[in-house]
Order: structure tokens, then sequence, then C-alpha cells
């Protein structure tokens, strides 16, 4: 299995299937995710010396969240829409749209943040990008 059929298998988890997967590798491995978290925040020295606290700040700004604010009027449409953005089947789509604030994709540039809060409010959703 190579890195892009394992991140191919993570896009498709649920949350709690990924909270539970964090957890096993932090079992596994003994490391901690809130650790490394901390440590960037905090300001420890990044690879090129200079404090991790601006190389954290761009790094979010290159990676951009799809929530999901307000399913709208056209909840059906939506639910297809989310369906075929995600790749989940049409039960986890459903419990995605009615379980509000919901993140539908994490991860994604700038311009496809943008292409996806766009596909979604056609449909009356209502898009925050994080």
């Amino acid at each position: 299995m190579n890195k892009e059929e394992i991140l191919t298998t993570i896009d498709q988890m649920t949350v709690k299937e990924l909270a539970e997967l964090v957890e096993a590798i932090e079992e596994r491995y003994k490391v901690s995710a809130q650790a490394v978290a901390s440590v960037a925040v905090h300001g420890a020295p990044a690879a090129g010396g200079a404090p991790a606290g601006g190389a954290a700040v761009a790094e979010e700004k290159t990676a951009f969240k799809v929530v999901l604010k307000n399913a709208g009027q056209q909840k059906v449409q939506l639910i297809k829409v989310i369906k075929e953005i995600t790749g989940k089947g049409l039960k986890e789509s459903k419990a995605l749209v009615d379980t509000l604030p919901a993140v539908v994709k994490e991860g994604l540039n700038e311009e496809e943040a943008r292409s996806l809060k766009a596909k979604l409010e056609e449909v009356g959703a209502e898009i925050e990008l994080q």
C-alpha cells in the first residue's frame, strides 16, 4: 500500500473512525498529536531555525476546510452534492448534513475550497471556509 492509497482510505473515514485511528497510532508509536501541535504553536525552532509560530501561520493559510453551517431548503440536493464531493455513501452524506456544523472536506487549497463552496451554495447551503 502506497502513501496515496493510505490517504484515499483516510479520506473515506468517518470522524469517529479517524479519532480511533489517531488513538491507535498514538498508542502503538508512543506519540501524541497534541504534543506536536503544542510545540508548533509555542514557537519551537523549525527546520530553518526560524520560530515555528510563523511557519504555522503560513501553513494554516494554505490548507482550508469547507464547513457546512446550514443545509438550506434543498436538503435532498445538498445530500447528493455532498455524496459526490466526499465519495461517501448516501447514509453517511445524510448524517453529515443532519449534524451541523460539519466539515465536508479539509486539507484543500484555496481554489478547491472556493470551488466546493460555490457548488454547495448553488443548492442553498450556508458554507464557511476555515
